[in-house]
């Protein structure tokens, strides 16, 4: 009997390992399982064992799962399974998956590519901000999966270049952030525009009713699936320390810069809620001699590509960033992170410090709240159920002990590694003329070049709690600019709330300093008002909430936003497309 060669044998343990592994017994081609077992993937997650095996039956799933909990995977790999890769041209596409952010799409297509390497899949990544003609030649091409924001989707599928007959899954991944964004309208075209005969699986963090809605409508008789939290062994569980410090605007970088001179981070990242605040930060910290980089709407997607790179291997100990910028990364090596505002809700505060200490490492979770802010702290911890600890900033006096006890443990480690015998000539020469002290304390000032400061102390503040009293009444416009800048709605005082509108997109006028904008596309580009709201809330990494009236003409389109970060609304718009189109965008001259 022939004997089988050294490859025959090794090709059927590779298959016996693989079959024992428990992504096999789900039903994985294994050829996927082969890949996952060479990736280093042993064990499928909670919400890839409850959603993997109905969706390779053809079955709509429903999934309710937070980011972390290795979603991407629960429907990547069965729709790898149903890429037909024999086909040829523009009709190639058999997936579509919808995300609300470019950094996601990239890292959702990485993963595709990753896991359907052996199949030979192709998969391409296709969002506002890069080359539209590029995407329509690899898409005339073929290409079997295809990753892309809702808007830019669209745009292909109005165009053709799109093309939806062979389609047979459709992924709507991080839902509720495509509908906060304002890409409600912009879902239910693509949805209508793909054939009836396909498979749906919409994956969720949360299930609000405009989820349900939709699922009503688009899904047919969807599995649901809820996955909580993974519940991790003692001992691994994430050890998060929360602490804010209240300190007035004026103070916060000198407050930041203490901050990290204390916690001497190794890594973290610093959330912002506009890109200017991100380049002024960045730039400042810099200044101050940290190794810092700044993430937001405004950077080229190479730029983008080079600062996580830096990041990722530490070549960067800061990264600041804005929440739609940093959606979507995972860096498992944040040591902390820094809110340089109180976020807007409990959620976005929650998905902020659930980037640091991942896999049972301990972490740091630090926020900046002016004095008006601290009930959005209470907020917050009612929400999340967890203590969130008030501390001083630290003084000029505190910064000065620290640095001394960093030499003084610098000096016990030098003393105890040893081989100083070379150094005791100097000292034994000057023994002579001083006392040893002398000389050790000289040698320590020495050693503390940085001890001297001229920053004068923080002035310490008491949070106000009072929610809506005549403090808040008195802000006038500076106080609703800062609210502009938080992404958030001023206090109203005793005003009674406004009557709802006919209909949302009306939008009701901000009640701080606005700028009117004019955008050269309206009507006959069918320009909608959640077309700029996206656009906005996606570019420049704002709330909707802060954005107000807006007025859609047949050529033209106004909208109304915060004059606080008009100019980088402005810049933001000018760098993208809408509806497909660049389009030109300045302050409306009417006004």
């Amino acid at each position: 009997m022939k004997q089988p060669d050294e490859r025959d044998v090794a090709a059927r343990n590779s298959e016996r390992d693989v079959s024992e592994t428990g992504f096999a017994a789900l039903g994985l081609d294994p050829r996927i399982a082969s890949a996952l077992a060479a990736l280093g993937y042993e064990e499928p997650t909670p919400v890839q064992r409850a959603a993997i095996p109905p969706l390779l039956e053809g079955r709509d799933v429903l999934a309710q799962a937070a980011t972390g909990t290795g979603k991407t995977a629960a429907f990547a790999l069965p729709l790898l399974s149903r890429v037909n890769t024999s086909a040829k041209g523009a009709e190639r596409t058999s997936a579509l998956i919808l995300v609300p952010t470019r950094e996601l799409a990239m890292q959702v297509a990485e993963a595709v590519h990753r896991y359907g390497k052996p199949m030979g899949v192709s998969a391409l990544a296709v969002y506002g901000g890069s080359s539209m003609e590029m995407q329509v030649r690899a898409l005339k091409r073929g290409v079997d999966v295809v990753i892309a924001t809702p808007g830019r989707a669209l745009d292909h599928i109005r165009r053709h270049t799109l093309q939806m007959t062979s389609l047979k899954t459709v992924v709507l991944d991080e839902a509720d952030e495509m509908l906060d964004m304002g890409f409600a309208e912009d879902l239910e075209a693509i949805l209508e525009a793909t054939p009836k005969s396909r498979q749906t699986a919409l994956f969720s963090a949360t299930l609000p009713p405009r989820i349900a809605s939709i699922a009503k409508r688009q899904l047919r008789d969807p599995v649901l699936v809820t996955i909580d939290r993974e519940v991790v062994p003692d001992g691994e569980a994430a050890r998060v320390r929360q602490v804010a410090y209240i300190v007035p605007r004026a103070h916060k970088m000198t407050a930041l810069a203490r901050v990290l001179d204390i916690e001497q981070p190794t890594s973290a990242i610093v959330f912002c809620r506009t890109r200017t605040e991100v380049d002024e930060l960045s730039e400042t910290l810099m200044a101050r001699g940290l190794r810092a980089d700044a993430l937001h709407g405004g950077l080229s997607q190479d730029q983008r590509d080079r600062v996580m790179t830096k990041f990722r291997t530490k070549k960067t100990d800061l990264l600041i960033a804005t929440d739609v910028a940093a959606r979507g990364l995972d860096v498992k090596h944040v040591s902390h992170v820094v809110n340089f505002d109180v976020p807007a809700d409990a959620e976005s505060y929650v998905h902020r410090i659930g980037r640091t200490g991942r896999a049972g490492r301990e972490g740091v979770a630090i926020t900046l709240a002016e004095p008006r802010e601290h009930r959005l702290l209470r907020n917050i911890e009612r929400m999340t159920s967890q203590r969130i600890e008030i501390a001083q900033v630290p003084t000029v006096d505190d910064l000065r002990a620290h640095r001394l006890e960093l030499v003084r443990t610098t000096l016990r480690e030098t003393i105890m590694e040893g081989g100083l015998d070379k150094f005791r000539g100097i000292v034994e020469s000057l023994a002579g003329e001083f006392d040893v002290m002398d000389i050790a304390a000289a040698a320590v000032k020495l050693f503390d070049s940085n001890d001297e400061t001229d920053e004068p102390d923080i002035p310490a503040v008491q949070p106000r709690t009072d929610d809506r009293g005549s403090r808040d009444n008195s802000r006038g416009r500076e106080g609703a600019r800062d609210s502009a800048r938080e992404g958030g709605r001023p206090s109203r005082g005793g005003e009674e709330e406004a009557p709802r509108g006919a209909k949302a997109a009306k939008r009701s006028k901000p009640e701080w300093s606005v700028a009117r904008l004019w955008v050269g596309a309206g009507r006959k580009l069918k320009m909608r008002p959640g077309d700029l709201v996206g656009a906005i809330a996606n570019e420049v990494g704002i709330d909707a909430s802060v954005i107000g009236a807006i007025q859609i003409a047949d050529g033209y389109s106004t909208v109304e936003v915060p004059e606080e970060i008009a100019e980088d609304i402005i810049t933001a718009l000018r760098n993208t497309t809408i509806k497909g189109k660049k389009v030109l965008v300045r302050r409306d001259r009417m006004r």
